[in-house]
């Protein structure tokens, strides 16, 4: 499992005073209103950045990082994502998974035979969709709901399935 926890990835600027719009990864921008701290993904290490103000734009959360108080220091981080460590993430419910863990997750059919890997989660309004590769190659989506998805087991990396009638269609 990984050590943390993608909260979102900076777009662009916002204004001239070093906040940043953010676009969240997680279920909501309002996460960022509970969190003291962001790591900042440099491409070479992690940087702390400590959260001064949070505000809201639409879909996006602006924030405003405590020394960085201009446009210049700030805008060289355009397009970088934003982590957490796992402990800090929000306590899961029953049947609840955080994406990161079932992303190259193995799907196996419910007769125990291989299937694919999860390559990606949509997330959409009535479910979310997990994209799998299937081992032919192809492209399956196969909707989160417990009448396809029957078992996932996030300790050994793997998902059981039932592909209902129609999703290889």
């Amino acid at each position: 499992m990984e050590k943390f926890l993608k909260v979102g990835v900076i777009t662009t600027t916002h204004g001239v005073r070093g906040e940043v719009k953010v676009y969240p990864t997680t279920e909501s921008a309002e996460r960022f209103l509970d969190l003291e701290y962001v790591l900042l993904d440099t491409g070479r290490d992690y940087l702390r950045l400590e959260i001064e103000k949070v505000r809201f734009f639409k879909n996006l959360a602006i924030l405003k990082f405590r020394g960085f108080d201009n446009i210049n220091d700030i805008e060289k981080y355009r397009g970088r994502e934003l982590w957490i460590p796992r402990e800090e993430g929000i306590p899961l419910e029953e049947d609840e998974y955080y994406i990161a863990d079932l992303i190259d997750m193995e799907i196996y059919l419910e007769d125990g035979t291989f299937f694919g890997t999860l390559k990606d989660v949509m997330e959409t309004g009535a479910n979310d969709v997990y994209v799998v590769k299937a081992f032919d190659g192809r492209e399956i989506l196969l909707p989160a709901i417990r009448d396809c998805i029957l078992d996932i087991n996030v300790e050994e990396n793997r998902m059981t399935v039932h592909l209902m009638k129609g999703l290889l269609d």
